[in-house]
């Protein structure tokens, strides 16, 4: 192992589990060994199922909503 691994692995041993578990997933998918799965939880499904229940109604974001949103997060 690298040198530069090994460091960034010590960082993520000090990171909390959750934020562990998605670095995990994210190098293994990164190496091709997507095996990790992603767990849904009730309000996971909740919200799926409210989203479509708006997108069956044509219950959509404005454009002001959508721009709002990209400008949140600087894009």
């Amino acid at each position: 192992m690298t040198t530069l691994l090994e460091k960034a692995f010590d960082v993520a041993r000090q990171l909390p589990a959750e934020e562990q578990d998605e670095l995990a997933r994210v190098l293994l998918r990164l190496t091709g060994h997507d095996d990790a799965r992603v767990e849904l939880t009730p309000a996971d499904f909740a919200s799926f199922e409210g989203s479509l229940r708006e997108a069956d109604q044509r219950e959509f974001a404005t454009d002001h909503e959508i721009s709002s949103i990209w400008a949140k997060h600087g894009l």
